[in-house]
Formats: C-alpha cells, structure tokens, sequence
C-alpha cells in the first residue's frame, strides 16, 4: 500500500482517468470523485495527503471544495487545477489557502513535481506543529495546572477547539485563569505561529480603546501626528483575547460586531475599511446573558461571540486542585526569590482547604507569594497567611448572614470591600491584591455605590442592586 493518498476532484472522466494513472505510477494511492459533494464526504470519512481539484465544476466548484477542506483539516494542501488560465481565478484560489495553481495542459513532470512537493509541505507543517507543541511543554507561560473532573473537562473542550477557527467566549469569576486558557488554545491551534495579542478592555476608556483596537489615521484626533495600526492589525494570522468584553461601550460593541461579520476595521477617522485575519476569543466575568437583557450588552454581538462558550470554574467548585497548585506556587516563587523550597504546616494547609477563595487562584498565588517572602523558616505556619484566610466563615461573613444567601455580584461587593479595609483603603493597592487594573477597581465600587465613609454593612444593599 502508498504512503500517501491523493484525492483527486474532476468532473471530467477522462482527465479523471488521466491523473489517476498518471499518480499511481508514482507509488500514490489515489481515489478519484467526479464531485465536490463527493469529495468532501470521502475527505470526512477517510485520510488524505493532498487533494487536486478542479475549480470549475457543477455543483459545488473548486473553490468551495478548498475551503470546506480547509475548515476541516487546514494541514492538507490543496493543488488547483484549470483549462481555462484566469489569473483572477488563481489569486483568489491562492488567497483562500491553495498550495498552488496548475493548467490541465501542465506537461506531466509539473504535475508530478508540484504533488511531490505538496506532500513534502504537509510532511513539514506536521513536524513543525510537533515541534511547538513539544517547545510548548517547557514554554515559559505559566501553565494551567489541575486534575479535578471540572478542570479536566475545561482541558477536553480546549483541545477540541483550538484547531477550529471558531470565536470563543470565556465566562469566569476575576482570577480563574481565563487568559491562561485562552493562550493555551492559540498555542494548540494552527495559528500558534501568529501572535497572541490581548487587551482588558476595562482598563481603557472608550476613546483610547477604540483607537487602540481598530488604529487610527494622522490628524483624526488631537495628537494623532501619524498613522497607527490598533491591535486588530497587529493580531494578523495570530489570536486577539479581547478581557472584560462586557465593559465596552454601545459605540465599541457595534464595531466589534463589524470584525466579527465582516473581518473588516475601520480606523479612527478612516473611510476605507481594511481586512483582518485574527481568531476572537473573549472573555467575562459578568453575567453577559443579564446585560443583554438589561440593555447594557448588544444581543447580536453576545451571539457572534458565544459561539462556542467555555466556562472556568471559580477555585471554590474545585478544591481537589488546590495541593497541585500549592506545590507549583510554592516553588515558583521560592525559585523566583532564591528561597530554599518551603512547604505549608497542616495547619496552614486546613486553612487554604477551608477558605472560599472569592479571587480564585490568583489570590492562592498572591497569598502564598507572600508567606513565601515574609516566612524566615522552611514550613510556613497558618500564622503565615493572610488574615482574612484565617477567619472563620462566621467571623468573615457574619454570624447572621450566610454565604449562601448572596448573589455572586454580593459576594464580589463584599470581597472588594474586605480588601479595601485591609489595605485602609488604599486603591492602587488594593487593585493589586485582586488582580484587576485600578480603572476596574474604581467601575466596580460606583457600580455598587461604595465608598469608605458610606460604607454599607453587607447585605443591607441588595435592594441597591
């Protein structure tokens, strides 16, 4: 049996006939469908090392057929093939991903030629991909750590859409680690030779936002002394995670919408609009599906982007994760101080089992971070941690008021506020504690009407709500 099999998509019989001959002669199994319809039904169901088709046929033409392929399995090439010479025709066949484009009336030895060097494409792709995914196991991003069954089903749904193309939508509570899923699917897809480009679009008011994601032209706004790509531009062939999606202003949301329909931008004081080549993935942590309802979030864009929505579970759903995330936290910042390795006492240990983790790992991390740097000895005491992760659940929340009578949006009011007396209210500081940008600890705190000398006890606001 050949290594390699060809499919070959010709209506015609007798060149059909001719290419079959023609490859099998140079050691290719090759199968032969007189349709486009045909041809992608054998291509779903059976492997193939290259595929030559016509572009002119009934039916479903060539073109059609090398996208349909190229959705389905982009390390495939295709070859395009023509009686008719239209340099239209083979741009637009290039520009959707071809391989190449040949003349029917091509002497043999070209044919032959531009087969054999197709394979040896696809041989390379695949071993280029096998390379980054091993680079990708000692790759210096921090790494999604975690074997509990929800974590686990988060990994299999990653690994089946990385290689789609398909926009992504990532809901999650502040720290659960959205950005770190949504980098492991541009390293795991076919794009992972592009960038990875992300933005928090909290952090930005909507005039800087607008020029920094879609550019701008010299003159369209007062310092705009040249023109500016945006990060759209600068995400081609690569990934754009787009963070806190649900911040964006109506006037932003309706040109995210356009990139999402037409793979367009227009730059800030442009005419033209310009095409972009870039995988969408965005990510919340608010409850998308209530803002559209209230007005706030545009339905049709909430559609375009929950195409195929992933959910992080908060560290509170997945507590079986917490020892593997101890570990790596503990030597990470051991290593990244020059400390010897430390370890927790049960004590301290117990603690972090019995917390609920309102910031999710990120807070993990930063508690241990800094029992790492304060601790002189080897174990690291329960009196090590942070106090509020000492308290009992009563002494946190109340001895009347239980945790399961807030809302999640109570549960965050009271967690910022916990912190901001921690801190005697000091923002920046704050901020840096939960793991958000100051622009977001502000939006959060008029969002629930919070300041320090009207603070409100927890749970007499709910009606504000």
């Amino acid at each position: 049996m050949a290594d390699e099999r060809i499919l070959v998509v010709e209506d015609e019989e007798g060149m059909r006939e001719f290419l079959r001959i023609l490859l099998s002669k140079e050691r290719y199994e090759v199968v032969t469908c007189e349709s486009g319809e045909k041809a992608i039904e054998r291509f779903k169901e059976e492997n193939f090392h290259a595929v030559i088709t016509d572009i002119k046929m009934p039916g479903m033409n060539g073109i059609e057929v090398l996208t349909t392929i190229r959705g389905i399995d982009p390390f495939v090439p295709v070859i395009m093939m023509t009686g008719h010479a239209s340099m239209e025709t083979a741009i637009e066949s290039v520009n959707k991903g071809a391989f190449a484009y040949l003349l029917k009336q091509s002497r043999n030895e070209e044919i032959k030629q531009m087969v054999k060097q197709a394979i040896e494409m696809r041989k390379l792709r695949k071993e280029n991909k096998f390379l980054r995914q091993e680079l990708r196991k000692n790759h210096s991003e921090r790494p999604i750590i975690g074997k509990s069954d929800k974590i686990r089903q988060v990994f299999a749904l990653v690994d089946k859409v990385a290689e789609t193309d398909s926009t992504i939508l990532i809901s999650g509570e502040s720290g659960t680690g959205k950005e770190l899923v949504a980098r492991e699917i541009h390293y795991k897809s076919c794009r992972t030779e592009g960038p990875f480009v992300s933005i928090n679009c909290g952090a930005l008011p909507e005039t800087l936002l607008e020029s920094e994601l879609f550019g701008h032209v010299k003159g369209s706004f007062t310092g705009a002394i040249r023109d500016k790509d945006g990060l759209f531009a600068a995400a081609k062939r690569g990934t754009f995670f787009l963070d806190e999606v649900g911040e964006t202003s109506p006037g932003i949301q309706v040109k995210l919408l356009r990139v999402l329909q037409e793979r367009e931008i227009i730059p800030v004081g442009a005419i033209k609009p310009i095409k972009v080549d870039v995988r969408l993935i965005a990510a919340t942590n608010s409850d998308l599906e209530s803002d559209v309802e209230s007005g706030k979030f545009r339905a049709d864009l909430y559609y375009r982007l929950n195409v195929i929505p992933i959910r992080i579970p908060p560290l509170r759903e997945r507590k079986d994760d917490i020892p593997l995330l101890v570990d790596h936290f503990l030597r990470l910042h051991c290593e990244g101080v020059g400390r010897s390795q430390k370890s927790l006492s049960p004590e301290a240990f117990e603690v972090l089992m019995r917390y609920e983790w309102p910031g999710n790992v990120r807070e993990l991390e930063n508690a241990l971070e800094r029992a790492v740097i304060l601790e002189e000895g080897r174990v690291i005491a329960s009196e090590g941690l942070p106090e509020r992760l000492r308290r009992s659940p009563t002494e946190r929340h109340g001895s009347v008021v239980s945790t399961s009578n807030f809302t999640l949006e109570e549960l965050e009011r009271e967690y910022l506020l916990k912190v901001l007396d921690e801190t005697g209210w000091h923002k920046k500081r704050a901020a840096a504690i939960l793991g958000i940008n100051a622009s977001t600890l502000y939006r959060k705190l008029q969002r629930y009407g919070c300041d320090r000398v009207g603070r409100e006890p927890v749970g007499s606001a709910k009606s504000n709500w």
